[in-house]
């Protein structure tokens, strides 16, 4: 398993650190208890009225850069300096010579002539913890950590060889614990090993033997209970391996060395996860059973399991055993013709299937294990690898080597004495090809226990959600029951390498930060506004920079509509639209156009060149698109011939939002719509009084990026990277978005920076990160002197290489722009997809939760269940609406800014306010958020291929033809469209 290597020296880093120096100010007092917004009266602040249109030359230049962090300092300082850098009419565009001579007044250079950086690194140390945030409210929470006490023997690895090789762990775990059965108290000197399941076995001090080797028989179990039983024999070699440091493990909790022994925890990992594996279904870090609670049905011959997941993580309070609830979908161990008939949704027993029917039953049971129950206590087990194409009537095989023939029917009368009954029925293949067999669907039974892994459809996610979805009381009630039901203190594994876990949850200091005031437009009734418990609503409120519609028009593709309908739903939407601070024509350009949803193209293209006719040339401004509620790949095809072919912006509104007009519902359609304009909704009222540290001091752009990769069972399909950044300073509130294909599950962003070979140009270099420093430059008129690169879905086992791939992409994207451009960056990882949790320490106290019963909005933890050395939180933004909360977990790996805990606390906070498309704090710092839309946008772009159903489903498959990716490039954005925020 690879470790990360993290040397504490500086000098092998991948970029030299620039040390940014600021002339600081001691902040002014301003109200924040919600009596009124923060008092600007006395702040000598020049900063352009966000309403009104950027200029590309404001102010004149002034000292500018970041500057060194000091940890007593308060964060909430306003700035002495205009939050405008102009640059002179014979600057090149982005020409960074001028800044070498700009002095600090306090001295020295500001930003960073030294700037250098290496393409690659033998070692990266990430960034450490610059201490704990002082800012909001202290309180206490609770987090489903358990503290795990540090063992003290010998933990020892040995290598384990089987032969032959056994794919399924299942095996490889009942050959192992036979092995134990029958040598523990001899040849393994009384020793109770764990195993992974594949090549390592550990102990609790050393075995009485360097290497050597058993010989195992294993008896086939799936062969029945009458008759004989296959007996199979193996060959095991343990070979002693390596001594796991837990010195080295005992120095890194303690804060001592920065790299964690991976080897250590994983071995303390597979210790506390052995006894759950014997009595659990496991599945990745968690574990199932029908024990736990009853199975719930989802429908379509699936059902819910309720388990639990298990990790061991290191944290400041040493190390803690992350417990929490999990659900996932299981098949239901019906009898085939059952499982077929639920799938179906009909009687299959009297009618011949059609081949719609036949495509979607061997696709839900390809891979499924199924058991024959036409052999009375004989309960062979068979893997289904098809379905035949002709009736079980039909069917007939070779029975001898003289290919005499015998029909299916008949060799199971024969062979079983038993009858087909519904001979009109396909049956399952199972084996391989070259020797597959025939099974009578009515003599299958499917196994239980068999997770399902491919795409549930709407209905069964509604009802896994259903299940899921817990009060936070009742979710910590069955973590604490689980805890207790594992019973780790009898766990006869834990006794054995001496680990003891708590049965309390971890009890955490936490703080609730305040939320910021948002800015609205001067001619609405309130100009700014102070969220409560994460939300706040448009009542009296203007967009702050509404935009203009003039030419829109509304294609009707929902059968169910009428015109006097549709035409109602417009106007009041853009009546809705007006009121919310827009100009909106309230006419169409020509009247609602009706269309089928299979002629889509046809529609789109119709209504595009007929306004096109009717306007003299102008281009749509917008298009209304009215969609049925089921509407299968409308949406996709809509999307992807608007954006990438005729350059429309569109606004899909479905069929029962139309016949059930809720004034909550067009306000939202309304924000989405400004901002797809280019406008914008609202802003933080720091920001454009120039008050955030590190962003309002110098131009700042913040990225956010994110990867999505196909599903399950989709081997082909690329993976999506989306990257987007603010088009706006000192705003940060308006991105634009680029999406690239990348090969299939590549997590590394491939097109950040990209160079090429022009037969004029030469080398010609681009890519998505240069082409939004281009785009924030033209839009603002600046360039940007810092870089804050919020980066979505990367696993822990990923951060060193992402970090080392993307932020020397970075570096080379600035590079390519202009020699010594190298402004500081700031990168940080966003996780939602981990297990902790936190709850309210009292849950009577109404005032420290929100009315779900979840932890208040701004809640943010940095000590205790956090990383031992490293820079990261855990940030609750959002208030929950039902369930239990999940706090998303930012790391900072890389920080060249010098951000105070404080300082990037409050900054990603306050920017989940700013999120366009609704009037909540949303979960997500909004970069992130923008990126993953982005990212599942880029979905619909890939061409329509036929699938084996008929249907038509999207891939961008490998050719020889598209170069060394191997991946088919999506079809470009039309530029109109990538200046805006198309994605919300």
């Amino acid at each position: 398993m690879p470790v990360r290597q993290m040397k504490e020296s500086s000098e092998q880093h991948l970029v030299i650190k620039t040390h940014l120096q600021n002339s600081v100010q001691k902040p002014q007092k301003s109200t924040q208890n919600g009596k009124g917004p923060p008092n600007l009266e006395h702040q000598t602040i020049k900063c352009r009225n966000p309403s009104s249109p950027p200029s590309k030359n404001r102010g004149r230049r002034r000292s500018r850069g970041g500057r060194k962090s000091d940890q007593g300092e308060v964060y909430m300082r306003p700035s002495s300096r205009p939050c405008t850098v102009a640059r002179k009419p014979d600057e090149p565009e982005f020409n960074t010579g001028a800044l070498v001579a700009s002095t600090n007044p306090n001295g020295g250079n500001i930003c960073g002539m030294e700037m250098g950086y290496r393409n690659s690194s033998k070692s990266l140390s990430f960034a450490p913890r610059p201490g704990f945030g002082q800012v909001g409210t202290k309180c206490i929470v609770k987090a489903n950590h358990f503290f795990a006490e540090l063992p003290d023997k010998d933990l020892n690895q040995y290598d384990v060889t089987i032969t032959p090789e056994v794919a399924s762990r299942t095996v490889n775990r009942a050959i192992m614990a036979e092995l134990v059965r029958l040598y523990r108290d001899s040849e393994l000197g009384k020793r109770l090993p764990a195993y992974d399941g594949r090549k390592s076995l550990y102990t609790a001090g050393e075995l009485p033997f360097v290497w050597k080797e058993f010989n195992i028989k294993l008896v086939d179990e799936e062969d029945g209970v009458s008759g004989p039983k296959r007996e199979r024999e193996y060959k095991v070699v343990l070979r002693f391996v390596a001594r796991a440091n837990l010195h080295h493990l005992g120095q890194f909790l303690a804060g001592k060395r920065a790299d964690a022994p991976q080897e250590a925890l994983q071995i303390l990992d597979i210790v506390l996860r052995e006894l759950s594996s014997k009595r659990y279904c496991p599945i990745g870090r968690s574990f199932f059973s029908p024990d736990i609670r009853s199975p719930q049905r989802l429908g379509d011959g699936l059902e819910s399991w309720c388990g639990f997941y298990q990790s061991i993580r290191p944290t400041q309070m040493g190390l803690s055993l992350n417990i929490d609830m999990a659900s996932a979908a299981f098949i239901e161990p019906l009898p085939v013709l059952e499982f077929v008939a639920q799938l179906l949704g009909k009687d299959v027993l009297s009618r011949p299937l059609s081949d719609a029917d036949r495509v979607k039953i061997k696709k839900a049971l390809r891979g499924v294990k199924v058991e024959v129950t036409h052999r009375g206590n004989v309960r062979r087990k068979y893997r289904v690898s098809g379905l035949t194409s002709q009736p079980t009537r039909e069917l007939v095989f070779p029975v001898d080597d003289n290919s005499t023939m015998k029909s299916v029917v008949e060799y199971f009368q024969e062979m079983y004495g038993f009858t087909i009954q519904h001979a009109h029925l396909p049956c399952l293949q199972v084996g391989n090809q070259k020797k597959a067999n025939y099974l009578p669907m009515e003599a299958c039974k499917i196994v239980g226990g068999q997770r399902y892994t491919k795409r549930l459809n709407e209905k069964q996610i509604t009802a896994l959600l259903k299940v899921t979805c817990q009060r936070p009381r009742d979710r910590e009630n069955d973590i604490l029951q689980t805890v207790q039901h594992n019973a780790y203190d009898m766990d006869p594994y834990a006794k054995e390498f001496g680990i003891k876990i708590s049965e309390k949850l971890a009890s955490v200091e936490a703080r609730i930060l305040p939320p910021p005031w948002l800015k609205y437009h001067d001619t609405g009734k309130e100009k700014d506004c102070l969220p409560q418990v994460g939300q706040w609503n448009m009542m009296n409120k203007k967009m702050i920079n509404g935009m203009t519609v003039n030419r829109w028009a509304c294609i009707n593709f929902s059968r169910s509509v009428q015109e006097n309908v549709a035409r109602g739903f417009c106007t009041e939407l853009a009546q809705m639209c007006q009121v919310s601070g827009m100009e909106f024509n309230p006419e169409p350009v020509f009247p609602i156009y009706n269309a089928r949803p299979e002629q889509v193209e046809k529609a789109l293209k119709h209504v595009y060149h007929a306004s096109m006719n009717k306007t003299k040339g102008k281009e749509l401004e917008l298009l209304l698109a009215i969609l049925p509620d089921n509407n299968g790949s409308l949406y996709g095809d809509l999307k992807r011939i608007c954006e990438t072919d005729l350059g429309l912006i569109s606004q899909c509104c479905l069929t029962k939002h139309v016949f059930k007009i809720s004034k909550q519902y067009l306000a939202n359609v309304s924000l989405k719509i400004n901002v797809k304009m280019g406008g914008r909704n609202t802003v933080l009222l720091d920001a454009i009084s120039c008050r955030i540290p590190l962003v309002s001091d110098i131009p700042t752009i913040i990225f956010g990026a994110d990867v999505t990769h196909p599903e399950n069972g989709e081997d082909s399909s690329p993976s999506i990277a989306a990257v987007v950044a603010s088009q706006d300073w000192p705003e940060v509130t308006k991105y634009a978005g680029l999406v690239c294909a990348q090969a299939h599950r590549q997590e590394l962003i491939q097109d950040l920076y990209k160079t090429w070979q022009d037969p004029v140009r030469g080398t010609v270099s681009g890519g998505m990160i240069r082409d939004l420093l281009v785009s924030f430059r033209k839009a603002t008129g600046q360039k940007p002197l810092r870089i804050i690169f919020y980066r979505d879905g990367v696993s822990e086992g990923q951060f060193y290489q992402v970090l080392l791939y993307e932020l020397d992409a970075i570096r080379k994207a600035c590079a390519s722009l202009e020699p010594n451009y190298q402004p500081p960056v700031t990168f940080i990882v966003v996780q939602k997809r981990h297990h902790t949790r936190l709850f309210a320490n009292n849950y009577r106290d109404r005032s420290s939760t929100d009315k779900s019963g979840n932890i208040l909005p701004g809640t943010v933890v940095d000590s205790k269940i956090c990383h031992p050395t490293e820079f990261d939180f855990y940030l609750c933004s959002h208030a929950g609406i039902q369930g239990t909360s999940r706090p998303a977990h930012y790391h900072v790996l890389w920080d060249e800014n010098n951000f105070t805990p404080d300082g990037i606390q409050s900054l990603t906070n306050n920017l989940c306010y700013t999120y366009a498309r609704c009037t909540r704090s949303v979960s997500v710092v909004p970069p992130a958020y923008y990126a993953h839309l982005a990212a599942f946008r880029a979905r619909f772009y890939m061409e329509p291929e036929m699938q084996e159903n008929g249907s038509a489903g999207r891939s961008a498959k490998s050719t020889r033809a598209t170069g060394e990716s191997g991946v088919r490039p999506l079809p470009a954005l039309k530029e109109n469209v990538k200046r805006v925020m198309f994605y919300c």
